[in-house]
């Protein structure tokens, strides 16, 4: 029985999707106006397990995650233009050419980190038409108004507000975290679409921004008509209804989202379609601390992949390390707990380099393989509860079994896990034992620091046909291709 922490009722729940085959989840991806960090990937990878924890328990899946590159605005208040803008003017490009460059870095430590595609990846500035309609539809039912400098949600007009948050709308009004806005009738109000500011140069001209549109708002007075950009979280809803529907099952994100852009999704969804709930699960991650503070671009505290992958090398560590808390549960950085990370990765692949693995697929499991199956599938059902998979990975990779029906269990497990563990088995052979003494006896020379001898060993091992490597991690041996 598969069950989720949903953040809507506060409480893990046992997963019935609308269609009892086909699911449809919807992760809140990037803003792609700078590198996302190891932080955001965390979320990330927790959509990915539990997609392939959904395909694995026997469901079809429509996956969706979005990239933003237009309207994700700077503060809370609705002020100060959108990320993308931001971006350009720190680099001195464009915000399109912002968009590309980020995206494409997104999409390349996707890659690395063994994330499973979407099956779509859409983006607001190719669905601007959708948007608008949604935001026509807010208007004409009476959930929207239009002040000098855009369109805004009436947050009073939805008697649901909040519900994710558990607050009531008195409540969120009380603990805005935002300034004052004139224009708005509610602090916890938001943006719908804004209106292009009329920025000016130095010689007095009307700047154009990168990112714009026209659109049917009509500004207060019958002046003209908009010209302006989405807010941001006009895209979530616009995008998951044009590829998910108006109701989705699993919706994903960081723990961040849940006051502000996923509570915003919610009213606008449900009061555009009239159904509710616009989600059934809300699952959300929490974060990666550093220093007992979370990890944050604003904060300065972040790293990149690339950091891990020049101090690691196998960006896969990383993915380890995530499994190794619950996806509910603060997670603390350190370089000390990813080199742990990796060098018990690296050991897990030696240990599957060693088994045979031919002709396995036909090969049927035993009653113990069985129940280590079964223990594995429980785990992810118990609200994905990766550190109790991942002991009883451990458990099949050091019981005693037939090599290939190992072999056969651990590629299954490994279906979700995506730890690429038949990695070092693309070695044609494991080191014969006369290289693991000479390994040994290297190492043993090097500890005593007599690196004079121990190179010569290096070279006896290199002429057997091997090749040797010193890791963070471990000593690495491989046959030379």
């Amino acid at each position: 029985m598969l069950k989720f922490h949903n953040t809507l009722t506060k409480k893990v729940e046992e997963f019935i999707p609308r269609d009892p085959k086909k699911v449809t989840v919807y992760c809140c991806g990037p803003t792609v106006y700078d590198y996302a960090h190891i932080g955001n990937f965390r979320t990330y990878t927790m959509s990915d397990l539990l997609v392939r924890t959904l395909k694995y328990v026997g469901y079809t899946v429509r996956y969706v995650m979005n990239v933003t590159d237009v309207g994700h605005l700077v503060s809370d208040a609705d002020e100060g233009g959108d990320k993308m803008e931001k971006g350009a003017k720190r680099e001195g490009k464009t915000a399109w050419d912002i968009a590309k460059f980020y995206t494409d870095a997104f999409l390349r430590d996707s890659k690395n980190l063994n994330l499973l595609e979407p099956d779509v990846r859409p983006k607001p500035t190719d669905h601007i038409p959708e948007q608008i309609d949604m935001v026509q539809t807010l208007i004409k039912k009476g959930f929207a108004y239009t002040t000098d400098d855009g369109v805004y949600y009436d947050t009073s007009k939805f008697s649901g507000y909040g519900a994710l948050t558990g607050q009531s709308l008195n409540e969120l009004k009380e603990g805005a975290r935002v300034e004052p806005n004139p224009r708005k009738r509610n602090p916890t109000d938001f943006a719908l679409w804004k209106f292009s500011p009329p920025v000016k140069d130095t010689s007095g001209r009307v700047q154009k921004r990168d990112m714009e549109w026209e659109s049917p708002f009509v500004l207060p007075g019958g002046r003209g008509k908009g010209l302006g950009f989405p807010g941001w979280h006009i895209e979530c809803s616009a995008m998951s209804r044009k590829h998910l529907g108006d109701q989705i099952d699993i919706h994903t994100g960081g723990a961040d989202l849940i006051p502000i852009h996923h509570t915003n999704e919610i009213a606008q969804s449900e009061a555009a379609s009239g159904k509710s709930p616009f989600v059934r699960y809300w699952v959300h991650g929490q974060f990666i601390m550093v220093d007992g503070e979370k990890m944050s671009k604003s904060k300065g505290n972040f790293y990149r992949l690339a950091d891990v992958e020049a101090k690691i090398h196998d960006p896969l560590a990383l993915r380890y390390f995530y499994m190794t808390a619950q996806y509910r549960a603060f997670l603390n950085f350190t370089w000390e707990g990813l080199e742990a990370a990796q060098h018990a990765l690296s050991e897990l692949r030696g240990k599957v380099s060693l088994l045979q693995h031919d002709n396995t697929s036909n090969l049927e499991y035993s009653d113990w393989s069985k129940g280590a199956r079964n223990l594995f599938q429980i785990s992810l059902e118990e609200d994905l509860n990766l550190p109790k998979a991942l002991r009883v990975v451990w458990n099949v990779a050091k019981h005693k079994l037939d090599p290939r029906e190992k072999y056969k269990l651990l590629m299954e497990f490994d279906r979700v896990l995506g730890l690429d563990l038949d990695r070092e088995s693309l070695t044609p052979e494991a080191p014969s034992e006369d290289i693991q003494e000479l390994v040994k006896r290297r190492e043993a020379l090097r500890q005593k620091k007599m690196f004079g001898e121990a190179d010569e060993l290096r070279k006896q091992i290199e002429e057997k046909g091997y090749e040797i490597e010193d890791t963070a991690s471990g000593i690495r041996v491989k046959k030379v291709k």
